[in-house]
C-alpha cells in the first residue's frame, strides 16, 4: 500500500467550452460510460490508502445530476472527501436555477469566472457565442446567493487594450461593495497564463511586460516575478540543472475520457502519457506512477536547462514569463519534437 495520498480527476462528462487558453489541451468532449467513476477508483483501491476522487477535470458539475454525482464522488473517495475549491460551472449557473443554491450548500463561498476581453473577444476565446453575457449573468446570480465572484482575466498582445475596460466594468457594477455587504470579497486579477496546452498556440501574442497597461499592474498576478524571455535565456544558457516535475506530498492524476492517464504536471499530450487504464497492467501503471518512471520524465532528467535554452529559447524575445512557466514551456517544445520524430520512425 502506498501511503502518499492519491487524487484522481476524471473527465467524466467533458466540457461545454473550447477555450483557446486551456492549459490541459484540446480534448474531445464526450461523456464516459456509466459506472466509469466506480471502475476507475476500484482499479486504484488495492494500491493506495487514501484516494480522493473528482468526476471532472475541466468544467465542474457538467452533468444534469450534479448533486448526486457530488455525493457519489464523496462516497467513492477513500479516507479523504473531495474539497469543493472556488470553482463552479458558469454554463450551469445561467441555465439551472437550483445550481447556485447547491454551490452554497456545498460550502462554496467564491466562484472564479474567466474573461478574455470584451464581448466579441471573450466569446471567441471561450469558443461559444454568448459566453461573455453568461459570465455577467453568472456574476449577478452568485451575488444574489451571497457567493463572491472572482474575475480571472487572461491578457495578451491581442486583447491588452480591452482588459482595462473589464476593470472599469467591475467598478461600474460595484462588485467590491456588493460582496462586502454579505461579508464576501470580490477579486479581479490578471495574468497571461502558462504557455502549455492550447495557450502554447498563443505564444506569438504573448504579452510583453512593458506593454501591460499601468492601471492593471496592481491586479497582475505575480507581476514582480515576470521577466522577458531574453532575460531567462541569458540567465540559463549554461545552466546544468534539469527541469523535472515531481510529486511531493501527494500524487495527482488526470484520467482522460479514453482512460489514458497523466500526471497533473502539464498538458495532456501523448508525450506525457503514463499509460491506459483499460489496456495496461495495473501493477505496471502504479509502478510508473509511484516511481515517476515515464519517457517524458526520463528525457527531462537527461537534457539540461542550458541545452533547452540554446535549442529553443529566443534571446531577443520580450515576451513575459514567470520562471516555472518558461521552464516547462522549453521542456514541452523538446518533448513534443522528440515524440514526433519517434512516431515518424527511421527516415
Amino acid at each position: 500500500m502506498n501511503r502518499k495520498p492519491l487524487f484522481i480527476a476524471a473527465d467524466l462528462y467533458g466540457c461545454p467550452n473550447r477555450c483557446l487558453h486551456c492549459w490541459l489541451g484540446r480534448m474531445q468532449s464526450r461523456p464516459m460510460e456509466k459506472g466509469a467513476d466506480e471502475w476507475i477508483v476500484s482499479r486504484f483501491r488495492p494500491y493506495f490508502d487514501t484516494i480522493t476522487f473528482f468526476s471532472w477535470l475541466r468544467e465542474p458539475d457538467f452533468c444534469p445530476d450534479y448533486r448526486e454525482q457530488w455525493e457519489r464522488d464523496q462516497k467513492l473517495s477513500v479516507n479523504a472527501a473531495p474539497p469543493r475549491f472556488e470553482l463552479g460551472s458558469f454554463w450551469r449557473l445561467v441555465r439551472d436555477p437550483e445550481y447556485a443554491a447547491f454551490l452554497k450548500e456545498a460550502g462554496v463561498s467564491c466562484v472564479q469566472l474567466t474573461f478574455f476581453g470584451t464581448e466579441e473577444t471573450t466569446d471567441r476565446y471561450v469558443g461559444r457565442k454568448g459566453a461573455f453575457r453568461e459570465l455577467l449573468k453568472a456574476t449577478e446570480i452568485l451575488l444574489d446567493h451571497e457567493i463572491s465572484p472572482r474575475w480571472q482575466i487572461f491578457i495578451n498582445e491581442e486583447n491588452k487594450e480591452e482588459i482595462p475596460l473589464l476593470l472599469k466594468l467591475s467598478e461600474e457594477l460595484d462588485l467590491q461593495r456588493r460582496c462586502r455587504a454579505f461579508g464576501g470579497t470580490f477579486r479581479f486579477f490578471v495574468h497571461s497564463g502558462s504557455c502549455e496546452g492550447e495557450n502554447r498556440k498563443l505564444y506569438s501574442v504573448r504579452i510583453c511586460k512593458d506593454h501591460i497597461p499601468g492601471e492593471l499592474i496592481p491586479y497582475f498576478y505575480n507581476y514582480d516575478a515576470l521577466r522577458p524571455e531574453k532575460e531567462w535565456c541569458g540567465l540559463w544558457k549554461e545552466d546544468p540543472s534539469h527541469v523535472i516535475p515531481h510529486n511531493t506530498e501527494d500524487i495527482v492524476l488526470y484520467v482522460a475520457n479514453n482512460y489514458d492517464l497523466f500526471f497533473n504536471f502539464t498538458h495532456m499530450r501523448p508525450e506525457w502519457r503514463i499509460g491506459n487504464l483499460k489496456r495496461d497492467s495495473m501493477d505496471e501503471l502504479v509502478r510508473r506512477i509511484t516511481e515517476e518512471d515515464i519517457p517524458a520524465l526520463r528525457e527531462a532528467g537527461r537534457i539540461t536547462l542550458g541545452e533547452l535554452v540554446r535549442l529553443y529559447g529566443d534571446s531577443e524575445s520580450e515576451k513575459a514569463f514567470e520562471e516555472e512557466d518558461y521552464r516547462i514551456y522549453l521542456l514541452n517544445i523538446h518533448l513534443e519534437r522528440l515524440y514526433a520524430r519517434q512516431e515518424q520512425g527511421p527516415q
